[in-house]
């Protein structure tokens, strides 16, 4: 069974990378919305594949470190697009949730990547 979790959070960023004269090349913020999936068997003493409470605990203090920041100050993060985002959210989490099965990251309500690991 899948199950997932969502989080926002609103940060700035440029893409230091892009032709000069590119829009994305200069300071601008983006509310992004963060899916979190997990696929494992249902628990059936406990009725489900994970504590909600657990994976926002896990995820929260990840959030903080983008959360109302500028992304390219972040280490691993100094040429932020949603694609390289989205590899340092999963390698932050892989290891603290091991059934994780992908990530959603949404950076405008209709752009986003979606990524499965290595």
């Amino acid at each position: 069974m899948t199950i997932f979790k969502q989080f926002t959070f609103d940060s700035a960023h440029y893409l230091p990378n892009v032709p000069d004269g590119h829009k994305c090349k200069e300071i601008h913020g983006h509310t992004y919305t963060l899916t979190v999936y997990l696929d494992a068997a249902l628990d059936e003493k406990l009725g489900w594949v994970a504590d909600f409470a657990e994976v926002k605990n896990i995820i929260s203090p990840i959030i903080d470190i983008v959360d109302h920041h500028l992304l390219n100050n972040i280490e691993g993060l100094e040429n932020p697009t949603c694609e390289i985002l989205a590899i340092w959210i999963w390698n932050k989490i892989k290891k603290e949730i091991p059934i994780l099965k992908k990530i959603k990251l949404n950076e405008t309500p209709t752009s986003g990547v979606v990524y499965e690991g290595i």
